[in-house]
């Protein structure tokens, strides 16, 4: 940890209850029966994935609360955070708050180095799964009061793993431990490690259209992470446009986070989507390359 941060700007310490709950979750997977893997277990945890990671995460949390990309109702809100505690991924007001630090830090040059993502696979994967970062000054990041304070997300924040576990004993109760290894652990296992994954992987490699300046990060874009993990995968557009709902520029970049909002927006349960094209959803620092900017694993650059 030595040297990552600036003691002024906040401390970063080894979490044991973070730390805890990853192995909680990863470990009882090594005794999962594949053997007895079936079609329907498949379909079960694939609709699991899709209503956790795609409507609580990437759209309820993600791109509603932090992004306020669209409006909705506050039930509606509340569902969809509830949806994402459901991840295994832990504390909404958590992931409100380092979203903030880390938007803060990775748009300016003088980034921490572990905001930014100049390291290796290795260490990221300590630094972010092992490690807790506290601000010292929670009030320079400008997280909205309401977010903060919102009594359904501190109430969650301090209950996310009950209904975890809860969840898990309801699913052993209606079928047996080899289904509960499925599909509560190996699913939450692939979101909380797919999410770390996703995240290193596009601050790191793929394509980029856009250069933030005066900024550390811009990030990549990735057809196949974007593809994998609704839309997420395409950082650099998402860090170009902050606030669109929308992450996919090209029709070969399949957002499959855009068609939840889509069915949303048609179901009338959000409304006033933000996209690409539309008024305060483009960073004023952010320029376009004349060439696409590539970055490969070996280092090698091209435009």
């Amino acid at each position: 940890m030595k040297n990552t941060i600036d003691k002024a700007i906040g401390t970063i310490r080894f979490s044991i209850p973070k730390t805890v709950w990853l192995y909680f979750i990863v470990l009882p997977i090594f005794w999962i029966d594949f053997s007895k893997l079936n079609s329907k277990l498949l379909l079960i945890t694939s609709i699991l994935i899709c209503f956790t990671v795609g409507l609580g995460h990437s759209i309820g949390l993600h791109r509603g609360v932090i992004h306020k990309t669209y409006t909705t109702t506050k039930t509606v809100r509340n569902v969809l955070l509830y949806l994402f505690v459901l991840t295994g991924l832990g504390s909404p007001l958590h992931w409100i708050k380092l979203h903030y630090y880390r938007d803060y830090w990775q748009n300016r040059l003088d980034c921490p180095p572990y905001f930014a993502y100049k390291h290796s696979l290795i260490r990221d994967f300590w630094w972010n799964l092992h490690l807790q970062f506290t601000a010292n000054n929670i009030k320079r990041y400008n997280i909205p009061k309401e977010d903060l304070n919102d009594k359904w997300i501190i109430w969650l924040h301090k209950t996310w793993y009950l209904h975890n576990l809860l969840f898990t004993l309801l699913v052993y109760l209606l079928s047996d431990m080899n289904t509960v290894l499925i599909i509560m652990f190996l699913r939450m296992a692939i979101t909380i490690l797919g999410h770390w994954f996703v995240g290193f992987m596009t601050h790191k490699y793929g394509y980029a259209r856009f250069n933030i300046e005066n900024a550390n990060e811009s990030a990549y874009n990735d057809l196949i992470l974007g593809l994998l993990s609704f839309g997420e995968g395409f950082h650099n557009n998402h860090h170009a446009h902050p606030n669109s709902a929308k992450f996919s520029l090209k029709w070969y970049e399949i957002d499959a986070g855009w068609y939840l909002i889509i069915l949303l927006k048609k179901l009338r349960l959000i409304n006033n989507v933000k996209e690409v094209g539309t008024a305060n959803t483009i960073k004023q620092q952010a320029k376009k390359n004349n060439h696409i900017i590539w970055s490969f694993p070996w280092n090698f650059k091209t435009t």
